[in-house]
């Protein structure tokens, strides 16, 4: 039924339907059931329980509100206005339109308020696992007995959608383990989505699946009764595990002709609806107008001062008495790096090249992490139950575990069998502030987490995803587990730089610009590809350990050159020594490394142009698929490649079979220069 006992609450939730269909039909383009159906558990959540400041979006100690049914976008877009978040009515009037702060999905960096970018079903509760998990570990970190920093509240709106799609498993099912308390999800229950009643094809009991799961479920609460919202977040914040709000619902509440039906899902209700609709709620406001009492009642900026401005004098106490710790804090979530970082990653890279060691990639990432993490305390590290394989843990790591007082604090997750729900958690972590975040799987295994890497790029956030074993050379294992076509594929994502070191130094000045790729002009995520086998040690020049960051460089050179080897990771090797044999033949070869083509790209045309003049014949290899080298090699140069899956065999006869050897190389070099 319709919460009519409290006019306000009543005036407040049809704010938010008015909106939600005016904007709808301006654009003729969007979804206005769901922002109808929540608005009461909107009012709820928002009117008594959110703390937040409208005019600081980034303080540090906010709720985080996540609509994971990002497709009601008008449903935030709504309450960021009606609150006093810097979102006038002439964005909500542009919703939809190009270069509007109201696109037609949630996007982080555009709108002020909006904590992540949502749409694709399922990762924004993903997301809020990871930003819910951040909190509890810095609470641990930085909370005294006498003093609490950090303690808030990560909410999530979810529907039916977000728990159909198998990542709602992957990341609840973790939350649950790791008794996530602060975390509180509202459920949609409104049983329609596209096609219809999603009880042709999503029986799921619900709530005995997150009972499972080890949640507190709050089951059958109207979803149009305010008070009854209330009472379930004030019973949710009393839990000591994650909770799940079930609030039944009627999708389009208050449109007489389509509400309860999935006609109201995903398209404006027309001009006539919307005037019926209008007369059933006694919504009298014309288009896009709110009367001043609504606005009072929403208003939002003086509770939301007061509540920062509490926080900062509790922080300066804070401060007084742990003058380290709140120094810490405060970096930390700014993201800036330690005021000895440049000291440290100088010191790592000449300690690695000095040892000049012979270790698979993974092995030389380990010994980059480990050498990092004693200047990142902020580093979180992980891997999807590949921990001894990806070796993402390091010498003073602690593994996240609980107990019976909950959540202990570390800085090493145990994921699970979860690459996807690990992806998108890590881009939940990254969005909340204080940990740098990274996890790996073996490199045929980003297929799973595809859709959360695409999401950090387009966030432009410091994810950090650590792939090995990283193509043939995994051997055995066979195709299944053999990358090909990976590489190249996660090239093509904008803004992910995607690194293919080849020994332990490019390893290491790999992990140093993953966490250095973070600011105005540089922020995004990295994608760091490894190898199971060991590959040699390359000895360089200082000028050239110098231009590995660069993403390409001449690593060997040689006088008139007349063929270029580009090569990546493993692969770098067999260019040396294809280039030695040439040199024999008299055919003077330059080896380029390329271990970020992404990089490399960016790079000006200048220092493009000395690495790869123009003119000279150019040589790819890489143990993946061909087509992607010809934007550097042209239709005229080769490509030493893959395009076919691989084999169960030892990695040597593996390489051999697929023509991986020097003769290869150097026939093919011959045919290009012929």
């Amino acid at each position: 039924m319709m919460n009519l006992s409290n006019p306000k609450n009543a005036l407040m939730a049809n704010a938010i339907r008015a909106l939600a269909m005016d904007a709808v039909q301006q654009a003729n383009s969007g979804h206005p059931g769901m922002p109808m159906g929540m608005a009461e558990i909107a009012v709820a959540l928002w009117g008594r329980h959110l703390r937040h400041n409208p005019a600081n979006p980034l303080w540090a100690d906010r709720d985080r509100f996540v609509l994971s049914n990002g497709h009601g976008s008008m449903l935030l877009y709504s309450l960021l206005h009606l609150s006093g978040y810097d979102l006038p009515m002439s964005e909500l009037k542009n919703f939809r339109q190009l270069h509007s702060k109201t696109p037609g999905h949630p996007e982080y960096g555009m709108t002020p308020g909006v904590e992540t970018t949502t749409g694709p079903l399922g990762q924004g509760l993903a997301n809020a696992v990871g930003m819910a998990l951040a909190e509890a570990l810095l609470a641990k970190e930085f909370n005294k007995p006498e003093a609490s920093i950090v303690d808030h509240y990560t909410y999530v709106f979810l529907g039916d959608g977000c728990l159909m799609e198998g990542i709602s498993h992957e990341a609840c099912s973790l939350a649950g383990t790791l008794r996530l308390n602060k975390l509180i999800a509202l459920y949609d229950d409104n049983g329609i989505s596209i096609d219809g009643e999603v009880i042709h094809w999503f029986g799921d009991d619900t709530p005995k699946r997150f009972e499972a799961y080890g949640w507190h479920v709050i089951h059958a609460v109207d979803g149009h009764d305010v008070d009854a919202v209330d009472a379930a977040i004030a019973a949710a914040k009393r839990s000591d595990r994650p909770t799940l709000i079930c609030c039944k619902t009627t999708i389009g509440k208050g449109s007489p002709h389509k509400q309860g039906t999935h006609d109201v899902h995903g398209a404006a209700l027309g001009a006539e609806e919307i005037a019926a609709t209008r007369e059933a709620l006694g919504w009298q406001a014309a288009p896009f107008e709110i009367p001043a009492d609504v606005y009072a009642a929403w208003d939002a900026k003086a509770a939301g001062a007061a509540r920062e401005a509490a926080w900062s004098e509790a922080f300066e106490a804070y401060r007084k008495h742990y003058p380290a710790e709140a120094g810490e804090f405060e970096r930390r979530m700014k993201g800036e790096l330690p005021a000895d970082w440049q000291a440290a990653t100088a010191a790592l890279i000449a300690r690695t090249n000095e040892k000049g060691e012979t270790v698979a990639t993974r092995k030389a990432s380990q010994q980059a992490i480990d050498g990092l993490a004693a200047v990142l305390p902020e580093f979180l590290g992980g891997s999807a139950d590949l921990t001894g394989s990806n070796l993402t843990n390091w010498k003073a790591c602690k593994a996240v575990r609980t107990s019976n007082e909950g959540l202990q604090w570390g800085n090493h997750v145990n994921y699970g069998v979860r690459e996807f729900g690990m992806s998108a958690i890590l881009n939940g972590i990254a969005l909340h502030g204080g940990y740098i975040p990274f996890g790996g799987t073996f490199l045929t295994f980003s297929d799973y987490s595809r859709n959360a890497l695409r999401m950090a790029a387009l966030m432009k956030i410091r994810s950090i995803f650590v792939f090995t074993h990283d193509s043939i050379g995994l051997g055995e294992d066979g195709p299944t587990h053999q990358s090909i076509e990976h590489v190249s594929s996660l090239r093509l994502i904008p803004h992910m730089d995607v690194w293919r070191p080849c020994d332990t130094v490019e390893s290491a000045v790999a992990w140093i610009a993953a966490v250095e790729r973070h600011g105005a002009n540089q922020s995004g995520p990295s994608c760091l590809i490894f190898s199971r086998q060991n590959l040699p040690f390359v000895a360089r020049e200082a000028d050239q350990i110098a231009a590995i960051g660069r993403g390409g460089y001449v690593l060997r050179d040689a006088a008139n050159a007349k063929v270029a080897l580009l090569a990546t990771g493993s692969e770098v090797d067999l260019a040396l020594k294809a280039a030695a044999v040439l040199a024999e033949e008299g055919i003077a070869a330059r080896v380029v490394s390329m271990p970020a083509t992404t990089v490399f790209d960016r790079q000006e045309a200048a220092y493009r142009a000395s690495v790869l003049p123009k003119g000279m014949p150019r040589v790819a290899i890489e143990a993946g698929v061909t087509d992607f080298w010809h934007k550097y090699v042209g239709l005229e140069g080769g490509v030493v490649g893959i395009d076919t899956f691989g084999e169960s065999a030892p990695a040597g006869a593996l390489f051999k079979h697929f023509g991986f050897t020097v003769e290869k190389v150097v026939a093919t070099v011959k045919a290009v220069i012929a």
